[in-house]
């Protein structure tokens, strides 16, 4: 793998060259979450919240990290403890496995981050050599006002309270902006707690005791996430869950991903920050929730996507900070960025009109009104958003892949989906026929407009080429699985779009798909979906396989694949492609709903 030189104070302080994407992990306490390498690299984190400025930055060629790091050769592994988001980084050296628990204490404080990280000397005195460098507002600020009572050190990054409890002996400042290194021996059979605490507020009295943590933590996942057994693979589906879990904040927002600017094409200018909730994406997940039995994080998302609606109406945004507040402008920082990428921050999403948001928004609710799960304020989210559509879903809209501005079909169909699903709870009283009505005008005239010669439903009027996300709309209830369209637009997309048991979302060029953008992970479990409610079981099987194959050693994903170095690309881990999983475990292991 080819590197580059991360940004340094000194000679002395220790790079952090990047990894393939496939090898990071993720911490996450629901608030924020901290990127872990093989090496033991802790190179991105954001305080407080996920979208704030960073306080490790090395992912993106910047400065600060936190690192715990064998010393002498070593072959590297790691896995998640079941139904959590702490990770075991295994290190197999010449004298021994030394293993490192981590973790973001869970459930996240909305003000201070809690690392956790131990030690453990499996079978062997375990030698690590441990590098802290916190540079807080994306490398703007060092670690200054360092002072050291017995093992705890305290200090400041800009605006950001530091507290170290655990250091070793000989522990000492490097470099020109006070990073702090220590070499650390942990005897056979033993282990040793470090404690890092990150906040924007002056810390507590005392630092967390490292057991009580560790307990307090382990117990918070095991509470947080059900068995899922009904669903395929339930440890698989059980993973994908946490993920989505681990990236809810207690606002009820999930952000769409831990990261910004991962290309998902070199130099390709395709870089992107989704650290921000949209809310296609929460609807996807909450949706996922309720099909695999799994309510409470249906719930988080009724409760956030709701209260947006109540807050703007008709002019609900694509997205949104975890807080409820507008995503920030687009700017560039002064990073040298990940290999291949940018170094963007903010997201152009906060000028776009997404039709399809309010029915996505309509059928997350629905979902949650078959399980009398709705409460007055959910009744009226639900009106807002369905006379939203009334008003206005004859104007273009950036759509699901949020380009140019058209009459997407897809927008179109979902709304409809929203509009059907709604009106058919008990509850929607007699604007239940109002909807239908609707419903069927905006089927009929998309059908007028938005109708491929060959039977298929096609991108626009304007654009007559197939898409995968023209094959949501019968999974949600937008148009009958039986009908001639709905048959047609799925053969259509496989033949067109799919190349090896990989799914893309659409052609771009006349380049070979795989050229101009990776297999979309997302779309590979649609595919899935699709051909299950087709009565075709082996090929949903064959799909579900191929696709949820498609991640890395921490069973993370991200958007996109390249299918012949079979990486990773763009940010990680995508929400809404765990989601479409878990959607998939729940859904394949049912009979289909025709």
């Amino acid at each position: 793998m080819t590197t580059t030189r991360s940004h340094r104070d000194s000679p002395h302080e220790p790079s952090f060259p990047p990894h393939v994407l496939r090898e990071y992990a993720l911490l996450a306490d629901g608030e924020r979450g901290a990127v872990l390498g093989p090496r033991g690299d802790i190179v991105w984190m954001c305080l407080p919240r996920w979208d704030s400025e960073s306080v490790f930055a090395a992912l993106l060629g910047g400065p600060g990290a936190y690192s715990i790091t064998p010393v002498g050769p070593y072959v590297w592994g790691g896995s998640y403890e079941a139904n959590s988001m702490i990770w075991r980084s295994r290190w197999v050296t010449h004298d021994g496995i030394i293993e490192c628990r981590e973790a973001l204490a869970y459930p996240g404080d909305p003000h201070r981050a809690v690392l956790l990280r131990r030690v453990v000397a499996t079978d062997a005195d375990a030698a690590v050599r441990i590098s802290l460098a916190p540079r807080a507002r994306f490398g703007r600020h060092g670690l200054t006002q360092l002072r050291r009572t017995g093992g705890v050190w305290t200090g400041r990054s800009g605006p950001l309270h530091l507290r170290w409890t655990g250091a070793p002996e000989g522990t000492r400042p490097v470099g020109r902006h006070h990073g702090l290194q220590a070499d650390l021996m942990v005897p056979a059979t033993e282990h040793h707690d470090l404690i890092v605490e990150i906040s924007d507020q002056p810390l507590p009295d005392h630092p967390p005791d490292p057991d009580a943590a560790w307990a307090a933590t382990a117990t918070a996942w095991a509470a947080a996430v059900p068995e899922l057994d009904s669903c395929l693979e339930p440890a698989d589906a059980r993973r994908s869950y946490t993920v989505l879990r681990g990236l809810t904040s207690a606002s009820g927002g999930m952000v769409a991903s831990a990261t910004t600017s991962l290309p998902e094409r070199v130099e390709a200018g395709r870089n992107y920050d989704y650290r921000y909730v949209w809310i296609r994406d929460q609807c996807y997940a909450g949706q996922a929730a309720a099909a695999a039995s799994a309510p409470a994080l249906c719930d988080e998302a009724v409760r956030f996507v709701a209260a947006r609606i109540l807050d703007h109406g008709p002019n609900l945004k694509p997205a949104y900070t975890t807080q409820g507040s507008a995503v920030p402008d687009q700017r560039t920082l002064d990073l040298p960025g990940y290999p291949g990428g940018h170094n963007l921050i903010g997201n152009w999403v906060n000028q776009q009109f997404q039709l399809d948001a309010f029915g996505e928004s309509l059928l997350l609710l629905a979902t949650a009104g078959r399980a009398d799960r709705l409460d007055s304020d959910h009744w009226q989210a639900t009106t807002i958003a369905a006379d939203t559509i009334a008003a206005r879903w004859t104007e273009p809209d950036a759509g699901i892949w949020e380009i140019d501005n058209q009459p997407w079909t897809h927008s179109r169909l979902i709304c409809a989906a929203g509009l059907r699903a709604i009106a058919r709870l008990p509850h929607a009283g007699r604007a239940a026929g109002d909807w239908l009505a609707l419903a069927d005008r905006i089927t009929a005239d998309t059908a007028a407009t938005s109708v491929h010669p060959t039977g298929r439903w096609q991108r626009s009027p304007q654009d007559p080429a197939p898409d995968a996300a023209l094959l949501l709309p019968p999974l949600r209830g937008g148009t009958d699985p039986t009908d001639p369209r709905t048959t047609a637009t799925l053969a259509g997309y496989l033949t067109d779009l799919t190349r090896d048991g990989y799914a893309y979302r659409f052609r771009h060029d006349d380049r070979p798909l795989a050229e101009a953008e990776g297999a979309f992970t997302l779309c590979g479990f649609l595919v899935a979906l699709a051909l299950h409610q087709q009565h075709r079981p082996v090929e949903a099987a064959r799909w579900y396989e191929r696709t949820r194959a498609c991640a890395g050693p921490p069973e993370l994903y991200s958007e996109e694949f390249d299918v012949r170095q079979h990486q990773l690309r763009g940010n990680l881990p995508q929400a809404f492609v765990h989601a479409l999983h878990l959607e998939t475990a729940a859904g394949l292991a049912q009979p289909p709903d025709r």
